[in-house]
């Protein structure tokens, strides 16, 4: 229900939970229900039909022809929400490849009528290309326009990268379940106006701001990212890699999550899910804030503030409010202030990009050329040890 109510113009008419003992190859679910659905549907003159889940290709095909309405599937409904929503250049090119990977699986059995065409003369010649090929092909060549393209851009996003690492700010990432109050809390910290609204992929693009923490801390540069949901389609994990590296580089994640939402604690193991798949190292300090602590009642906020009180990476705060914020920008003060150490790192003669990162980052106190490599006396962060390890 949430994800339709994401799209604009959709007036929800109604839902049901149907069990399926066996999905059917055909049609999903059996006749009966197809028939059921099918009437259902009729007369409340349904004209969009979502399914939570994904359907082949045939599946989709015979249901719209039994029901005579447009299917999406939960894939295509994602899609349709992240093209409404995408507003910098490279976030439509990422839903737009997205949406042609999608479409390519789509005509998987949908032209089977046309297969029968045949190339050359007579009995001999061999099949000439059938429909399906020739829109399998049409949306490739798309795709290798599209890539050609966002490679630009990504280049583009990793000079920007590097230009951050030569400034020895460290980076906070905010992630969290799409709906949890990112942005809101973005905005509170950062003064920004990123699109924070109630629902779901209110924003895709990354937004970065540098902010100084409170009490003396370090300026750092804080990412609120796109965010996550359960059965992410593999499409978009694919097309919006280049976004979600940012952060692979965070200092510190902060998973910020609805508490007031009954299926927090899934949609937190979700996330989890998604930062392995993306590679994100278990070295990397996490630290969690419930959220929308203002949305419960003050016995469980009182409750929530206690279990909260016996971890040491768990703030119970609101975005909306500002309760808490406080506390969690001195923790991330104190998580981020590194103290600077002297150690000794030995390169290859010919490791010149590792070389040139170091003095990048203007941490080495000196340099020796010994027979086994070149011998870099450096002093640096924890944070600085951990990313040039990381190259």
């Amino acid at each position: 229900m949430a994800l339709a109510a994401a799209l604009p113009g959709l007036d929800v008419a109604g839902s049901d939970i149907v069990r399926l003992a066996k999905p059917r190859p055909a049609t999903l679910f059996g006749q009966g229900k197809v028939e059921e659905l099918g009437a259902l549907i009729a007369a409340q003159e349904v004209e969009l039909v979502l399914v939570d889940g994904p359907l082949t290709p045939v599946q989709q095909r015979n249901l719209e022809r039994a029901w005579k309405v447009k299917i999406l599937d939960r894939t295509g409904l994602i899609l349709e929400i992240f093209s409404d929503r995408a507003r910098t250049r490279e976030g439509v090119l990422q839903v737009e490849m997205a949406a042609l990977s999608y479409q390519r699986t789509r005509l998987v059995r949908a032209w089977t009528h046309l297969e029968r065409q045949r190339g050359g003369l007579g009995f001999v010649g061999g099949p000439g290309e059938t429909q399906i090929e020739a829109d399998r092909r049409a949306i490739d060549d798309q795709l290798v326009r599209l890539r050609r393209q966002l490679d630009k851009v990504v280049r583009t996003r990793d000079l920007h990268r590097a230009a951050r690492a030569r400034v020895p700010f460290p980076i906070v990432a905010l992630v969290g379940y799409t709906n949890a109050g990112k942005s809101t809390l973005f905005n509170h910290v950062t003064g920004a106006q990123v699109m924070a609204k109630d629902m779901l992929f209110a924003t895709l693009d990354p937004t970065m701001r540098s902010i100084e923490l409170p009490r003396g801390g370090p300026k750092v540069i804080l990412s609120d990212t796109v965010g996550f949901i359960s059965a992410l389609p593999m499409q978009l994990v694919a097309a919006f890699r280049a976004t979600l590296e940012e952060v692979l580089s965070a200092d510190l994640i902060v998973h910020v999550r609805d508490i007031a939402d009954p299926e927090s604690q899934a949609q937190a193991d979700d996330v989890h899910d998604i930062l392995t798949s993306l590679g994100v190292d278990e070295a990397t300090p996490q630290i969690e804030v419930w959220n929308k602590v203002d949305l419960v009642s003050p016995d469980a906020a009182a409750a929530l503030g206690a279990q909260a009180a016996r971890r040491e990476d768990v703030h119970v705060a609101s975005a909306l409010t500002g309760a808490g914020i406080a506390d969690l920008l001195d923790d991330i003060a104190v998580r981020v202030s590194d103290a600077v150490v002297d150690d000794t790192v030995r390169l290859d003669h010919g490791d010149g990009r590792r070389r040139a990162w170091l003095f990048d980052q203007g941490v080495v106190q000196a340099e020796h050329v010994e027979d086994d490599g070149l011998h870099l006396s450096v002093r640096w962060t924890t944070g600085q040890q951990r990313r040039f390890h990381a190259l």
